[in-house]
């Protein structure tokens, strides 16, 4: 059976979209729609290899279900996903692997997702304990040239 990730998106739309390319790289994606039923998940067994994890949810935020994720598996890839401004300096603070903002670019998600599972968990240790290492930060995708007309 493919190792699960879990995705945790309170969005039904984003949440199936997210939920599709983990599927496409092989995973069993595992929903849950706030961070009590992520947490819930973990309690009854779940062992996912990533999760992807909104941060302005309701019920339970990110930002504590990530705090309590990772004081029981520190090793543990995440993916923190957001809308809101200035979460940075907080993300790469918190030792986490990275911070997409929304609109997502679900092909840099895709290579996150990819580049976070083959990561090795000496790089994930490092992170968390401040130590130099890789950090991704995915701004929101746009849509509008980048160049000035003529």
């Amino acid at each position: 059976m493919p190792e699960p990730v879990l995705v945790v998106e309170d969005d039904p739309d984003v949440r199936e979209v997210m939920m599709a390319i983990v599927e496409s790289e092989g995973h069993r994606a595992v929903p849950a729609e706030n961070g009590d039923e992520a947490l819930q998940l973990l309690r009854a067994g779940l062992h996912p290899c990533l999760i992807l994890l909104d941060l302005m949810m309701p019920v339970k935020d990110g930002w504590t279900t990530f705090e309590q994720l990772t004081q029981k598996n520190p090793t543990l890839p995440i993916i923190l996903i957001t809308a809101r401004p200035n979460q940075l300096f907080p993300a790469l603070a918190s030792g986490v692997g990275a911070l997409l903002e929304k609109p997502l670019d679900f092909v840099k998600l895709f290579d996150t997702v990819r580049s976070l599972l083959e990561e090795p968990d000496e790089l994930r240790i490092a992170r968390m304990t401040g130590r130099t290492s890789l950090f991704r930060f995915i701004p929101p995708k746009t849509d509008e040239p980048t160049g000035k007309a003529a």
